[in-house]
């Protein structure tokens, strides 16, 4: 797992070629273009989407896992509660292609703002979209899918 600024993006380059390709499109220019449609970067290697919701309670939050992909969870407005936990620890209830559906305990939780990115590997389990405060927030986010496991 990575938190970090968007300024901080470049310090991460190098780890694998679907994240860097993923980490040159994480600018003012590509994201003011990003829609809800999927922007395929590099067929389905990479590829980006935007997302508008509102947050929801823990208690209806799951948590989810990958094994080929890595996502990086770009905030462009609003916040949101993130919880980690390794998926060993969770008991999954859905499968289907690479999406993995787990319910468990967190392990670690973060506030993602804007100008802030996530990046969850494979093996880092992520429960999403939860509210930071007493009640729903609208958010808006970018989020890529970068193949790091064919």
């Amino acid at each position: 797992m990575i938190c970090a600024k968007l300024s901080d993006a470049g310090q991460y380059r190098g780890i694998h070629p679907s994240l860097d390709l993923a980490l040159d499109h994480l600018t003012p220019e590509f994201l003011a273009g990003l829609g809800e449609q999927t922007v395929h970067l590099d067929g389905e290697r990479v590829y980006a989407n935007r997302f508008t919701y509102d947050t929801i309670p823990l208690e209806e939050g799951f948590f989810e896992a990958h094994r080929r992909y890595l996502d990086i969870h770009l905030m462009l407005e609003g916040e949101e509660r993130v919880d980690i936990a390794h998926p060993d620890g969770l008991e999954e209830y859905e499968h289907r292609d690479d999406f993995y559906a787990l319910r468990g305990q967190a392990e670690q939780t973060l506030i993602l703002r804007p100008g802030q990115f996530l990046v969850v590997f494979p093996g880092d389990a992520h429960r999403i979209k939860l509210q930071t405060g007493d009640g729903p927030r609208r958010v808006t986010k970018a989020v890529f899918k970068a193949l790091i496991r064919p």
